[in-house]
Formats: structure tokens, C-alpha cells, sequence
């Protein structure tokens, strides 16, 4: 399937076109992909097989290199330390979507994204399982001290001891958060002989033999081990601090976070390891973190001397199968937004999908039409439709930005771009397609 774009194209973020353009047939041999930050190889053989141009980027670019070389792209995939500014939104001329492999998008103005028609797809939930090994990893590490064994034999000191250090079985487990990745903790923390329990703002059923209960400082006075599994939100931010750690957790009890950075203060932390009311942490994700490998971890010298402390620098994601995963899914979600309009899967975005249009519809043509949610949009982009037949026809809103699908048969080449120009010409158009 082609698609009818304006062969030029308007700048800026403004939400009207009003101007009639000239279309062409857009074929996927022009559909420029940028791929930043060593996105996984499934992503671009996804990509290629399709016929994409691609271009690949092994780091995360920034300033004038970045909107040098998202200026004429369809779309940009990224992972955690490429930061899309309205600034840099703004210098893409042709941008449809951005793919965030991972599974946050802070790293996106999602508003800006949204009032320009662009499309936001990230995949929250491919790396589960790598993050729920990770822990069960932590939980017997912390338990053991590995993390202060290990540097004393790098140092050449022996130190064989069995003082403080424990069997993670019967110990008492609990989940902030029983998403995906904390329900795959609480199956593979009860097969290591571990009791669960959890807390989540949600109704969610159990799995296996674990309990929710009704607070966070309930949670927090029971469990031996606390593992959070939270999104960044108003309410996460700062969620662990002073009183929760010293008030709330039991003395001589462990605290691990593969969430969010912003989750947990930092100086309560510390103050928990340096005073001993923690024996033990393990923290992946921090309130900053460096925008580059290499020796630039310094923000937080209080962590660097604390006993049993297990810190990694955002790795809970970081392994080749959760990589191929989000590569496949992203690319996947991509695509179909490419050549078929589909925003399944969108955080910033309504979500609407139709079945594909058959190969044997010669004369049926698929409107996507990204405007401004006010009255009367649906009625006047209704009455452009009237000469036509609507087949199949889907529309929903999301905050301030809708989005209407619809496939429409009778529609010769000549019909096309008068089509096209009466659409894009409606006041409240921020970003119209045709696919044909």
C-alpha cells in the first residue's frame, strides 16, 4: 500500500494546514528510520525487511548532531539517554513516530510528540522476566554479603564468616507493585521457599500463595526483604524515605529498587546503611544518571562506602533476550503505525486500529486524520466523506488529540488529492495520511 503525502511538507508545529499540496505516491523504499543507542539487531532486520531506509547510531546523540539528524526522518527509535525536547520535536520536519526500546519514556516530551501527530510507542513489559531474575539475583546476594566477599577477595583478603548471612527461604518477601515484573518476582521468590506478600494501589489477584495487604507501611513492618516495582508517578516519587526506612521497616531488613530513581531518597538510604537499620540494599536506577558509559558516576559519595550494598548502573532490562523482545515489539508497533495506521500501543496517542484493507479494494483508500479534539470535527470530516463510501470507520480522543481512521472505497486517482486537500484544509488537522 502507498501513501499520498504532500511533496512539501510544512514546517513548524503549527496544527493547521490549510495550504492545497501536491501528493505523490510515498513508497516504504523512502521511509527513513534512525535508530540511536545500539537499538537490538531484530529492530533492524524488522525494519529492513520491510524496505526501510535505515540508519543505525551506537550512543545517544544531543544538541545540534540530534536535530541535524532527525530533521528528515520518519522515525526515530531511541532507548534511555536520547532526550526529545519540544526544541528538537519541533526541528522534525517529517517525524510519524518514535520508538523508545525500553520501557520508560521520560525521555520524551509526550505532549509536544502528541500536538505534532507524532506517535509514541515503547514496550513496558518485554523485560519482565530479565528484571525478575535480577532481584531474585539481589535477594541472595544481599543475603549472603556476596557483594563485600567479593571485593575483599579482589583486595586479597579472606574472610570467611557466617555471621549475619542467611538462607533467603522463609523469609518474608515484599512487593511494592504487583505488575508484570512483580508478579514474576513473587512465582520465582515462592519456588525459593520465600513467603510473599504485596501491596499495589490496583485490585489484583494473587499468584501462587501470595497476600496483598492494605498498606505500604504494613507491607513495609513485615517483610524481611522490600523489592519495589513501581512506575514514576506523583505519588512513587520520593515514596521510600526517612520515616518509611526508619520508622516503618524492620531493623536489620533489606531494600532493593529496579523501579525508578526517584522512588527512593538517596540520603535515607544511606543514612539506613551507615546506622544499621538496614543490613543491606541493592539499588539499580538513581535520581540522576550519567548520559554516557564511562567514569562519570559521582553524585552520590554517601553510597560508595555503605557495607552490603549492591549497585548497578540500570541494567535490570539489560540482556540480550529482554533486548530482541523490545526490539521485535517496538518495531512491530512501528510498522503497522507505517502502513496501516494502527496506534495500538501509543502512550501519548489514542488507540484505534482497523483490519487491513484487502489487496483486492482497488479503489478504497485509508484516511488517518490526527487532529485537535473540539466540537464538531467528526461532522465536518463526516461531510468530506459524503461522495464516498465508508467502509469501515473508527475514531477516539486522547486529552486534546484525536484520531479518526477511516477506509473509504470509490475513490478514484482523481478523487485523491482533492481528497487530501479538503481534509488537511479542515481547521482543526494537525496530521493527515492517505493510504492507497
Amino acid at each position: 500500500m502507498s501513501e499520498a503525502i504532500p511533496e512539501t511538507r510544512p514546517r513548524g508545529s503549527s496544527f493547521t494546514q490549510t495550504k492545497p499540496k501536491v501528493l505523490k505516491p510515498f513508497k516504504t523504499s523512502e521511509v527513513k528510520i534512525l535508530l540511536l543507542e545500539n537499538v537490538n539487531a531484530t529492530a533492524v532486520d524488522a525494519f529492513k525487511k520491510q524496505g526501510y531506509q535505515v540508519e543505525t547510531v551506537s550512543k545517544a546523540l544531543v544538541g545540534d548532531e540530534l536535530i541535524s539528524k532527525i530533521r528528515d526522518v520518519h522515525i526515530i527509535g531511541i532507548r534511555s539517554k536520547t532526550k526529545l525536547t519540544k526544541a528538537v520535536l519541533d526541528e522534525a520536519k517529517n517525524l510519524l513516530g518514535i520508538g523508545c526500546f525500553c520501557i520508560g519514556t521520560n525521555q520524551v516530551d509526550l505532549k509536544a510528540a502528541a500536538d505534532k501527530g507524532i506517535a509514541v510507542f515503547n514496550s513496558p513489559f518485554s523485560n519482565s522476566r530479565s528484571v525478575a531474575e535480577l532481584v531474585i539475583g539481589e535477594l541472595i546476594t544481599l543475603a549472603r554479603q556476596l557483594g563485600d566477599r567479593n571485593t575483599e577477595m579482589h583486595q586479597g583478603i579472606w574472610n570467611k564468616v557466617s555471621k549475619n548471612c542467611y538462607e533467603i527461604r522463609h523469609k518474608v518477601l515484599g512487593i511494592v507493585g504487583y505488575g508484570h515484573i512483580g508478579a514474576q518476582l513473587s512465582v520465582l521468590a515462592e519456588a525459593m521457599g520465600m513467603t510473599v506478600y504485596f501491596y499495589d494501589i490496583q485490585q489484583i489477584m494473587p499468584l501462587g500463595q501470595a497476600k496483598p495487604v492494605e498498606s505500604l507501611e504494613e507491607l513495609l513492618a513485615i517483610s524481611d526483604f522490600v523489592s519495589l516495582h513501581v512506575p514514576e508517578t506523583e505519588d512513587t516519587k520520593n515514596m521510600i524515605g526517612e520515616r518509611e526506612i526508619m520508622n516503618h521497616m524492620k531493623k536489620g531488613s533489606y531494600l532493593l529498587n529496579n523501579a525508578r530513581g526517584t522512588v527512593v531518597q538517596i540520603a535515607a538510604l544511606a543514612k539506613g546503611l551507615q546506622s544499621g537499620h538496614l543490613a543491606g540494599a541493592a539499588i539499580d536506577v538513581y535520581p540522576k544518571e550519567p548520559a554516557a558509559n564511562g567514569p562519570n558516576f559521582n553524585d552520590y559519595p554517601d553510597l560508595l562506602s555503605a557495607n552490603n550494598l549492591i549497585m548497578t548502573p540500570h541494567i535490570g532490562g539489560s540482556t540480550e533476550e529482554a533486548q530482541s523482545m523490545i526490539g521485535i515489539e517496538v518495531s512491530t508497533a512501528l510498522t503497522k503505525f507505517i502502513n496501516e495506521g494502527s496506534s495500538l500501543g501509543a502512550v501519548n496517542f489514542p488507540e484505534i486500529d482497523l483490519r487491513a484493507i484487502s489487496q483486492d479494494d482497488k479503489d478504497t483508500v485509508r484516511v488517518l486524520y490526527i487532529h485537535r479534539n473540539i466540537p464538531g470535527v467528526l461532522r465536518a470530516i463526516n461531510e468530506i466523506f459524503a461522495e464516498h463510501n465508508v467502509e469501515k470507520q473508527y475514531s477516539d480522543s486522547k486529552g486534546e488529540i484525536a484520531y479518526v481512521m477511516a477506509d473509504i472505497s470509490n475513490v478514484t486517482q482523481e478523487h485523491l488529492e482533492s481528497l487530501y486537500n479538503a481534509i488537511v484544509a479542515t481547521p482543526a488537522n494537525i496530521k493527515t495520511r492517505v493510504l492507497y
